[in-house]
């Protein structure tokens, strides 16, 4: 059996919003069949996991914009074969959670809507809260906009990759796309055609020449 710090942990986020902290430890011995991570309630399915020291902070965010921020010391070790806890209420009917990260002050908090608007976002603009609440606002989904897609954790030198339902591809670096308040729409990140919209938004390795072929055009105050 490998040997792992007491201090990780992988932390699960479901798409109706529960968590689960468990010990790197318990999965220490795999099994050619593999071995149970979590329990998965019927009609819920994962969607992340992170890998944490017992003292990070989490963020979840949902499909329509919402997020949270709480610490990790607000879960319990619990078994693998267990279905964790409440992190974040989904108020809004039809919401789900599409990410789960850590909380890094180096970084920032970046957001994909499938209409081709995203933005970056300080940590710093999200408040510390009790895990279960219906969190915050991180990006206005608006008709415009449509509905998120994908959230990360990025600096300035990561590059993110996004995909189009027809197969259109953008490789753009982060740089290029501005930082602004939480309380805001956002900016365009890539030009669709008529009837598109973005599936994937993921984070790659960046390349010498990364640089915005769809510049950011325009961004609009967001209510909450």
């Amino acid at each position: 059996m490998r040997e792992f710090p007491e201090n990780q942990h992988l932390v699960f986020a479901t798409e109706k919003g529960l968590v689960k902290k468990s010990n790197l430890s318990a999965y220490g011995n795999p099994r050619v069949g593999g071995i149970i991570a979590i329990a998965i309630e019927e009609g819920d399915r994962l969607i992340g996991v992170q890998l944490t020291n017992g003292q990070n902070e989490l963020m979840l965010i949902t499909r329509q914009g919402m997020s949270i921020r709480f610490s990790e010391d607000q879960l319990r070790d619990q078994g693998r074969d267990t279905i964790g806890v409440r992190g974040i209420n989904l108020g809004k009917e039809n919401d789900a959670v599409v990410a789960v990260e850590s909380v890094d002050s180096a970084a920032t908090l970046l957001c994909i809507c499938e209409n081709g608007y995203g933005k970056r976002t300080a940590f710093d603009e999200y408040p510390a809260q009790k895990r279960a609440g219906k969190g915050v606002i991180t990006i206005k989904t608006s008709d415009r906009n449509g509905l998120v897609v994908g959230a990360h954790s990025v600096r300035d030198n990561d590059a993110l990759m996004l995909i189009t339902e027809k197969g259109q591809m953008i490789r753009i670096g982060v740089k290029d796309i501005r930082s602004i308040s939480r309380n805001t729409q956002g900016v365009r990140i890539i030009n669709l055609e008529e009837g598109d919209r973005v599936v994937s938004a993921t984070p790659v390795e960046p390349e010498d020449d990364d640089a915005p072929e769809n510049g950011a055009d325009e961004e609009a105050p967001a209510t909450e």
